[in-house]
């Protein structure tokens, strides 16, 4: 009996032709796996593919609900986005598929795992930090690393001749990513920092421009950081982000074009489209904003940093990021409430926030009179506070 591989399995160009490659260079009995993290109408003919490409069984693991609730959730609740733009959509997944991936081959008694990433990417780093972690006597494969491909064009016509249907073209050599929290475009025009990106590159969104004329308000409700309902109605953490996907859509909301500092010290540009989760993450971040207190939020913001870099770098099963999400969830005791947002044009602003637990005292803010804050106050507050300037002062003046 051969020796098994289990593969990351996507039905894209280059997990298609490391099918047969492996097969023809290892001489392995291939398995594919295959997670499903909401990439809809692209797992439909996933299945039969991985077989016609030559893999011995097929796994499609329904892993929608763990992938919202144990990953986007703590990425939500942190606050993390990467470089100030990119929310991590790609990034927060390869840990889940790395633990399938695992999974899988451990039932399967399989001596290997293999990818699809290639060498000059992060996502190499991610899945493999993440099975070196779960399982560090398996062996990890990597075929960008070894074969003789060394384009999107020669990846092409390695599935061509071999009569496998590859989902680019040589006109649109795009590489997609996509699952419920976002779809990310690289390649083709894009990776000219130059070129705007074709209206036809989104699948997710409509361009700003083209969506209506007239704003969308919804109604956002959390508990303890967490969404729960939408519009008054509370939804299953899937249906939730399904729908914020659809509404940021049709607003034309969570396009982000930039060029990032990969992990392996290239830039690269990328287009990312992440419509529901831009929403829930502006969402989130005002509700903050009326229930923490001003060093906790700081402090927050400083965390959410490095954690945005923890995870991007693929080290989501570290020590430090499960400490920081402890930090995390601390945080959230009090973030309970609702938060109105208005969508429009691709623009997503709040219209108001309520919270049980807000630290917003009308008295104590308002510009009229008030019976709490005596303002004669604010001259000894300001005379300690300003201190050290006024004694470096006066040494620079002597």
């Amino acid at each position: 009996m051969s020796k098994k591989v289990v593969l990351a399995y996507s039905g894209g160009l280059d997990t298609s032709i490391i099918i047969p490659w492996l097969k023809e260079n290892y001489g392995y009995e291939v398995i594919a796996m295959v997670a499903d993290l909401g990439q809809g109408e692209e797992l439909e003919p996933v299945r039969e593919k991985a077989l016609q490409s030559g893999a011995a069984k097929v796994y499609v693991e329904d892993v929608k609900r763990e992938f919202v609730t144990d990953y986007i959730y703590p990425l939500l609740k942190s606050g993390a986005v990467y470089e100030g733009k990119y929310l991590l959509g790609t990034s927060v997944a390869r840990p889940l598929i790395a633990k399938r991936l695992v999974a899988v081959a451990e039932a399967e008694g399989a001596e290997a795992v293999a990818h699809g990433a290639t060498g000059k990417g992060n996502d190499q780093v991610r899945f493999e930090l993440g099975v070196k972690a779960l399982n560090p006597d398996l062996k990890i494969i990597a075929p960008w690393r070894e074969w003789h491909i060394r384009s999107r064009s020669d990846a092409i016509e390695y599935a061509r001749a071999r009569g496998i249907p590859v989902p680019v073209t040589k006109e649109q050599p795009y590489s997609r990513d996509r699952n419920l929290w976002h779809l990310s475009h690289e390649g083709g025009v894009l990776e000219d920092p130059g070129n705007a990106p074709p209206d036809d590159l989104y699948l997710l969104t409509v361009p700003p421009e083209q969506a209506p004329d007239e704003p969308t308000f919804i109604e956002l409700e959390f508990e303890q950081g967490i969404p729960v309902k939408l519009n008054g109605e509370a939804l299953d953490p899937v249906a939730m982000l399904e729908k914020l996907n659809e509404l940021g859509g049709q607003n034309g909301i969570g396009i982000v074009d930039m060029v990032e500092n990969r992990l392996v010290g290239m830039k690269s540009r990328g287009v990312y489209e992440t419509p529901g989760g831009t929403i829930l993450v502006a969402a989130h971040r005002e509700l903050e904003l009326l229930t923490l207190d001003r060093a906790t939020l700081h402090y927050k913001d400083m965390a959410a940093v490095r954690y945005a870099e923890l995870v991007y770098d693929g080290l989501w099963f570290a020590p430090l990021k499960e400490a920081l999400d402890a930090f995390f969830d601390a945080t959230q005791r009090t973030v309970t409430g609702k938060v109105r947002m208005k969508l429009y044009k691709g623009s997503c602003t709040p219209a108001g926030a309520w919270s049980p637990y807000s630290l917003y005292l009308e008295d104590l803010a308002t510009f009229e009179e008030d019976e709490i804050y005596d303002q004669k106050d604010a001259a000894g507050f300001i005379n300690l506070f300003g201190l050290p300037l006024k004694v470096r002062a006066m040494v620079n003046k002597r």
